[in-house]
C-alpha cells in the first residue's frame, strides 16, 4: 500500500505527541489538495511548540522522572536581591556550589528553573526542578542558605504532570510570542524528532499502560488527521534511522 501519509514523533522522556497527516501531492485535484493541507496544518499547529511553556514542557519530561525535585526557592528579608540580575547571579551562586557538591558525590547534576516577582507578595523567587539523588533536602537547604525551601517530588499523571508544571513555571511569561522566561543546564537533554511516511491505515493507538492527555482527530471526505499525547508507562523506542547508501 502507497505510504500516503506522514507521521510525527515527538519523544520526551516518557512524554510522546504523535501525529498522523496527509501529504500534499501536486497531482491531486484542487479541492482536495486544499482540504488536505488545511488538515495537515492543523496537525502541525498541534505538534509545533509555539509557546515557551509548551517548550518547556518537553525540557522538563526530557530530563525529570517522577520523584525528582520541585522546589520555590525564597528569600528572607537579608538576602532579598534588588533585582533580576541579582536573583539570577544568587542562583547562579547556589547552581555552583550545588554541582560541586554533586560532584564529590559522581552525581550529575540537571537543572531547570524560572525566576519570578510579579505576583503575591512582589519578592523574587526561583521555581527550580532538580534531579534528585537520595537525601536531597538537608544538603540543598544548607547550600541555599538564602531564606526557605518549598520542597516536593515531581509527578507526572493525568492530573499533575509536566505540562501543569511548565505552565506554572512560566505563568510569567514575557510579552513576546514564544519567549522564554526560563533557563537549564547545558547538560540537560533535547526532545527527539522524527518525521516519515507511513500507510493511511497506520493506526495510532499509544503503548499498553500510557495516560492519554490528549487525543484528537478530524476527518473530511478527502482525508483525516490523528494527533494524540500520552505519557509513556515503558521508555518509547524510537525507529531505527536507515543508514543512505553510498553512492557509486
Amino acid at each position: 500500500m502507497a505510504k500516503t501519509k506522514k507521521k510525527k514523533i515527538i519523544v520526551a522522556g516518557s512524554l510522546v505527541l504523535e501525529a498522523i497527516y496527509p501529504a500534499i501531492s501536486g497531482r491531486e485535484e484542487p479541492k482536495a489538495r486544499a482540504a488536505k493541507r488545511k488538515l495537515s496544518s492543523e496537525a502541525q499547529q498541534r505538534m509545533n511548540q509555539k509557546y515557551s511553556y509548551q517548550k518547556l514542557e518537553l525540557m522538563l519530561a526530557a530530563n525529570f522522572v517522577p520523584g525528582d525535585l520541585v522546589c520555590t526557592m525564597t528569600y528572607d528579608d537579608a538576602h532579598l536581591p534588588a533585582d533580576r540580575k541579582a536573583a539570577e547571579g544568587k542562583l547562579k551562586y547556589f547552581r555552583a556550589k550545588l554541582k560541586k557538591d554533586r560532584g564529590k558525590q559522581k552525581s550529575d547534576m540537571r537543572m531547570i528553573w524560572s525566576t519570578e516577582h510579579r505576583h503575591g507578595d512582589g519578592r523574587w523567587h526561583h521555581h527550580v526542578v532538580i534531579n534528585a539523588t537520595g537525601d536531597d533536602y538537608d544538603t540543598i537547604l544548607k547550600l541555599w542558605g538564602q531564606g526557605e525551601i518549598e520542597m516536593r517530588p515531581l509527578r507526572a499523571d493525568k492530573e499533575k504532570n509536566y505540562e501543569s508544571l511548565a505552565r506554572y513555571m512560566a505563568k510569567e511569561e514575557r510579552d513576546k510570542l514564544g519567549q522564554r522566561c526560563w533557563s537549564y543546564t547545558r547538560n540537560c537533554k533535547k526532545p527527539e524528532i522524527e518525521t516519515f511516511r507511513v500507510e493511511s491505515d497506520t493506526p495510532l493507538n499509544p503503548p499498553k499502560g500510557s495516560i492519554v492527555l490528549e487525543n484528537a482527530s478530524e476527518r473530511t471526505q478527502y482525508a483525516e488527521y490523528r494527533y494524540i499525547k500520552y505519557l509513556a508507562a515503558k521508555p518509547v523506542r524510537r525507529r531505527a534511522k536507515r543508514r543512505k547508501r553510498p553512492r557509486k
